[in-house]
């Protein structure tokens, strides 16, 4: 555990729960996805509601909507938790990017991985952020063993 109580990982940590992550986060960027369809559906039907009245609303179709936008929030907010759960910082969910604490050399760092990637290749101190991303050289033994 880090100094503030956040797990830190090992690299060879990080690469085996970032297997057991991505289906959960390709079905969060799924579900996002489909979820930002709903979103416009709703709000352009709120703007004709608005502007024309809600005599033309067909209100079974609106409802499906609405119930489908709110299952789809639920499953994304259920993937995150399940992934940050495990001491994993999601960083940006459209884009599938993920961030595991460590400590390297004295310092806090993430392991940064972004879906389509095929392993953790980087890291960035957790001050930076994606843009700070470093190679990781896999001769530095350290990336295994976390000071503690």
């Amino acid at each position: 555990m880090g100094e503030d109580g956040q797990k830190l990982f090992t690299l060879s940590e990080a690469e085996h729960l970032r297997m057991e992550l991505e289906p959960i986060l390709l079905e969060a960027i799924d579900s996002r996805r489909k979820f930002a369809v709903f979103d416009d559906k709703l709000r352009a039907l709120a703007e004709r509601i608005l502007r024309a009245g809600g005599m033309s609303v067909r209100y079974e179709e609106a409802a499906r909507w609405r119930a489908e936008h709110d299952h789809l929030g639920q499953v994304i907010h259920t993937a995150v938790q399940r992934i940050q759960s495990t001491g994993c910082v999601v960083k940006d969910i459209d884009s599938g990017l993920l961030d595991f604490p460590a400590r390297l050399h004295d310092e806090d760092i993430y392991y940064c991985w972004r879906l389509g990637e095929d392993r953790i290749r980087f890291y960035h101190r957790q001050d930076e952020g994606f843009s700070g991303r470093k190679p990781i050289d896999p001769r530095d033994k350290n990336y295994e063993t976390p000071t503690q």
